[in-house]
């Protein structure tokens, strides 16, 4: 028995090895670069490869239009000499081929800067018009520059045009992670720009960054916006609206306009702009939940990506507070954690996360959020992805393995309840887990996915996710988590609130989305998902179901728990 287990393992090991060898993105990695291998966080932030330095020959900061030349040439020949069995680029999942359900990449309209409504006296994230935004480069294969250069500090430049106003030099790249890499060329991408690449004084508004997103995984298409309104009435929040991006005077069609998380957010929502930034990138086996890994810095360095050069000191208090919320007695984590962690507004944070039902948020994936360290040494959490939520994007699988079950998982971290892995479809994602040490938990599998029927309490001894796990265990935190569920289960997402929203963000988006030849979703599908009157068919869920369902839902656990 033993001989034949030995073989099974040792079976299952190479061709695992051979799998991980050929597609390490199956196990979410992203190329050679990766980290944590057996035992780490799945994907490294996707951290920039510096090429501006090593090719920039005029000392200027920024590449020109030769210098890009030459650093492409180099970049081809190395990524010729190092591509994997995979055929993409270097540190990328797949390459520019490897797409998911996409639909035509037929050339959108063209549209001149005279045919479109300004509004200069609409502040930049207001959510009652839709603003234009005009790129225009210098030849036309800015699309295959922009793809060379993602994942690395090169910006292309480009003319910006905004109500009116023309911004010269304003730096472009692709940005993004699944939002990239199953995103094929010629079809939406979401979009950074840097206003200040060349001028640092430059801005709108004051903002100095744009983050323009393609709605991946959302075909409503306001997932971004919708969530960031409703939790921006608890905490501090990027702002989003809504942009119509032109490029090269052909329209790209609708795109969400997220806030970036720099100083301006700081100085609007904190007191100011002084403290420490830190960035969670997500993938589905992430793992920056903020587990205490050793007082050594270097793996928190491969999940945390510092926004702000603070050096030892901020990673020292980053160290201490996962130490302290992983390995403090129950009865005194509150009085501990108090000096150092917003308490309330991490509970309305992770409140928010699961009555929203984020499948890229931190409940889920120990992932895809900020981390903020005040100028008196107090952290905040804040949410950064926000396009997968109201459960639109469809159930998955509950391990890495095929089929599985929706998030319904409960406290002890098995399916309904009952803990440990998942016995069924996708449980052997689990094996593998554990078999290469991921961080699947000592429960195993995957991320789980929302549905209107998720627990309040789901998954609350994940130890992945110490934030709910640990404060959720102190009686009177965990009832004032659910007194926030309750209330915006009541106050925020009843149709008799939510409705009237979506109504207003529908009717002013809809008929750019239906000419949007760009989007990653069929026009029924954002018919079906936002329009209260269409009866979804293969697009079974929508926001009125959402908002029916899942506060029924949530009043009801939260009453039989005492709230």
């Amino acid at each position: 028995m033993k001989k034949k287990l030995l073989l099974l393992l040792g079976v299952s090991a190479t061709v695992t090895g051979i799998v991980f060898a050929s597609r390490p993105e199956r196990f979410g990695f992203g190329g050679p670069d990766f980290a944590g291998f057996p035992g780490g966080p799945g994907v490294r932030n996707r951290t920039e490869r510096s090429i501006v330095d090593s090719y920039d020959t005029d000392a200027s900061g920024w590449l020109d239009a030769n210098e890009r030349q030459m650093a492409r040439k180099a970049m081809a020949s190395d990524q010729g000499r190092r591509a994997g069995p995979g055929g993409g680029p270097i540190g990328r999942r797949g390459g520019p081929g490897h797409s998911e359900s996409l639909l035509s990449q037929t050339p959108g309209p063209n549209v001149a800067v005279n045919e479109v409504e300004a509004y200069p006296d609409k502040t930049l994230y207001d959510t009652s018009i839709l603003r234009t935004v005009f790129l225009q480069f210098e030849n036309d294969e800015w699309e295959s520059e922009l793809e060379a250069f993602y994942a690395t500090d090169v910006d292309v430049p480009a003319t910006m045009i905004v109500d009116g106003a023309t911004y010269e030099q304003v730096g472009v790249h692709f940005r993004g992670a699944s939002s990239f890499d199953h995103v094929s060329a010629g079809s939406k991408r979401s979009v950074n720009v840097s206003l200040d690449m060349i001028d640092e004084d430059q801005n709108i508004d004051g903002y100095k960054t744009l983050n323009l997103l393609n709605c991946h995984c959302d075909p409503s298409m306001m997932s971004s916006v919708l969530y960031s309104h409703i939790a921006r009435q608890y905490i501090p929040v990027p702002k989003a609206n809504f942009v119509h991006l032109v490029v090269n005077g052909q329209s790209w069609g609708l795109y969400n306009s997220v806030q970036q998380f720099d100083k301006k957010f700081l100085k609007e929502n904190y007191d100011g702009s002084k403290g420490t930034r830190w960035k969670v990138s997500g993938s589905p086996h992430a793992d920056g939940g903020l587990r205490y890994l050793g007082d050594d810095l270097e793996p928190y360095k491969l999940r945390f990506e510092m926004k702000s050069s603070d050096g030892k000191k901020a990673w020292a208090a980053l160290v201490r507070l996962c130490k302290i919320l992983n390995q403090t007695p129950s009865e005194e984590l509150q009085s501990t954690l108090e000096p150092i962690l917003d308490i309330d507004e991490t509970l309305k944070f992770l409140a928010l996360d699961v009555v929203l039902a984020n499948n890229d948020g931190y409940w889920t994936r120990a992932s895809d959020y900020y981390l903020f360290l005040d100028k008196d040494g107090k952290f905040h959490v804040i949410p950064h992805d926000m396009n997968e939520a109201f459960a639109l994007s469809g159930p998955g699988p509950v391990g890495p393995g095929p089929g599985g079950v929706s998030g319904r998982r409960g406290p002890d971290g098995g399916p309904n309840g009952r803990g440990g892995p998942d016995p069924r479809p996708g449980a052997i994602g689990n094996f593998f887990g554990r078999l290469l040490g991921g961080p699947g938990g000592p429960r195993g599998g995957g991320p789980l996915r929302a549905q209107v029927d998720t627990d309040p309490l789901v998954d609350i001894r994940n130890d992945r996710m110490p934030l709910r796990s640990r404060l959720l265990a102190v009686p009177e935190l965990r009832q004032r988590y659910l007194e926030y569920v309750h209330q915006m289960a009541n106050e925020s997402i009843s149709w008799q609130h939510l409705g009237p929203v979506v109504e207003d963000y529908r009717q002013l988006i809809e008929p750019l989305v239906k000419a949007d030849t760009r989007k990653l979703t069929s026009y029924e599908a954002f018919q079906a998902a936002a329009n209260p009157d269409t009866v979804p068919a293969e697009h079974p869920m929508s926001f009125r179901k959402f908002a029916d369902e899942r506060s029924a839902f949530l009043i009801s656990a939260c009453n039989k728990t005492g709230q």
